[in-house]
């Protein structure tokens, strides 16, 4: 009985011993791994000479909703606006600059007659919608600082953009600038980021795209460019912050 006591305890320890070196090894793996995953974005952000911005909820931020129940709108009414504006096809037209701000107010209404009214009053008011991230602007003054070339890439209206960008300072800071009225074609279409790469003579792998928009970011992936997709303010800062220690 002893013995079977004292053969089992011993069996329960070799197992312990087993698992505990079984962890360590996976731990160690675990790692290794990690990094060497380190080293390889590092080695990726190192070919990186050029950066490219979106520029609505990236540069710069968007209060539409906010605006909206300042208007006199409640939230849920607020939200229901801009779904209808922006994923509407005729948001698209505006960006590819085939029409007038005034032109899609009128094809708004016909589709949209109740809330016409409010999709109106918002367009007519677009002032009102850019927030100024200069936390955001600051980093892009140390990348500039750092010897990178930097680009914007963005869908925009010629009016809409230069109504938000009027008194920006990161335009000056730009080695080129895109945008989607400029070229008539929008992301996530593919030619838009060709049409960049080719303008500017850049080449896929040595450029990182920052976007909002996840459509935006894969289509980037795909040519080659490494593309992040931002989900505020504060992660833009903190990636930025982060890889230009790793840069």
């Amino acid at each position: 009985m002893l013995f079977s006591l004292w053969l089992e305890y011993l069996l329960l320890q070799v197992y312990s011993l087993n698992m505990a070196f079984t962890y360590c090894a996976v731990n160690r793996q675990r790692k290794i791994e990690q990094k060497s995953l380190s080293m390889m974005k590092r080695r990726e952000f190192a070919l990186i000479k050029n950066i490219i911005f979106d520029v609505g909820d990236v540069l710069l931020g968007y209060q539409w909703k906010k605006v909206l129940m300042e208007y006199g709108l409640p939230e849920i009414e607020a939200l229901k606006i801009g779904g209808l504006m922006f994923d509407h096809p005729l948001w698209n037209e505006l960006d590819l600059g085939r029409m007038s701000t005034e032109e899609i107010i009128v094809e708004y209404l016909k589709d949209y007659p109740e809330e016409a009214e409010h999709i109106a009053w918002l367009l007519r008011h677009s002032d009102k919608l850019p927030v100024p991230r200069p936390l955001v602007w600051e980093q892009v003054d140390r990348l500039k600082d750092k010897g990178y070339k930097l680009y914007v890439l963005s869908n925009y209206s010629e009016e809409l953009f230069t109504i938000h960008t009027k008194s920006v300072p990161f335009l000056k800071q730009m080695d080129g600038i895109v945008v989607s009225y400029q070229v008539q074609m929008t992301k996530p279409d593919d030619r838009i980021f060709k049409y960049l790469l080719e303008k500017y003579d850049l080449r896929a792998e040595e450029c990182v795209f920052f976007d909002d928009k996840e459509a935006n970011t894969a289509t980037a992936n795909e040519l080659g460019i490494k593309a992040i997709t931002i989900v505020s303010e504060e992660h833009l800062i903190q990636t930025l912050q982060r890889n230009l220690n790793e840069l």
